[in-house]
């Protein structure tokens, strides 16, 4: 389970930044007062436009960036004042990780197994579990630089996930994936929210969100602007489509 309380995140801008904006300020927030739990078991996804805060909230539930105020807590662990410990319960997806280019996706997998003390027949066993799943066999043994997307994405999930965390977090992970691929990863999220695992993603597809979804929140300029079950959702959106009801809320 993870649970933030009153999250706030303040980054300082440049002297050109603050030029190119007509600002005195010295700092911008990019996420304001945020609250919200993920439960086991249940996906949650996070939505909003480009620059509305999603991304910024992900990694400091992740524990990649510190907040500026607020807490997270992570299976019962404060995030904030124990990061590491914290980071042992979660798998991370983000867009702008990158993968060394020289190496195998085998001994990418490997690497990771090992920063998570993770056994060598754990290792084995959680490799040969996520490489049917992701449908990674064929391909383990070449270099990330002969990869295609799909493929290099299927990597990151996989070491993502190989350390089997209780929380799993991802942001936009089906972003440019081709159908086959992308169809791979939501089953994979299906199967991890049936261990009572507790998924938070963030998707701009809402087929995707409306498959997927437990709850979800939508935050616009780093403020929470809805919450609910997709239940409540649909019948709030009183015949609109679920990209019509997202917009109008974004509006408000």
């Amino acid at each position: 389970m993870i649970t933030i309380k009153n999250l706030s995140k303040e980054f300082k801008l440049s002297k050109e930044q603050r030029k190119e904006q007509a600002t005195d300020r010295k700092f911008t927030r990019a996420v304001n007062d945020l609250n919200f739990s993920c439960k086991p078991g249940e996906v949650y996804s996070l939505l909003g436009p480009n620059g509305a805060g999603k991304t910024t909230t992900l990694r400091m539930l992740a524990t990649i960036l510190k907040p500026t105020s607020g807490s997270i807590e992570v299976c019962g662990i404060d995030a904030v004042k124990h990061p590491r410990e914290a980071r042992m319960k979660i798998g991370f997806l983000t867009g702008s990780t990158g993968l060394y280019a020289r190496l195998t996706a085998n001994e990418i997998i490997d690497y990771f197994g090992s920063l998570y003390s993770v056994s060598s027949n754990t290792l084995k066993e959680r490799k040969a579990y996520l490489y049917d799943l992701l449908d990674m066999n064929g391909f383990a043994n070449k270099r990330i630089g002969q990869l295609s997307t799909g493929m290099k994405q299927k990597v990151s999930i996989c070491r993502t996930m190989i350390h089997d965390p209780e929380i799993l977090i991802l942001d936009e992970p089906t972003s440019g994936l081709d159908v086959i691929t992308a169809a791979s990863i939501i089953q994979l999220i299906r199967d991890y929210k049936a261990q009572n695992k507790t998924v938070i993603f963030s998707s701009h597809i809402m087929g995707e969100v409306d498959l997927l979804s437990d709850r979800l929140a939508i935050i616009h300029n780093g403020t929470l602007k809805h919450q609910s079950t997709m239940e409540e959702f649909r019948k709030e959106m009183e015949g609109q489509s679920l990209t019509g009801a997202f917009i109008k809320i974004v509006q408000s």
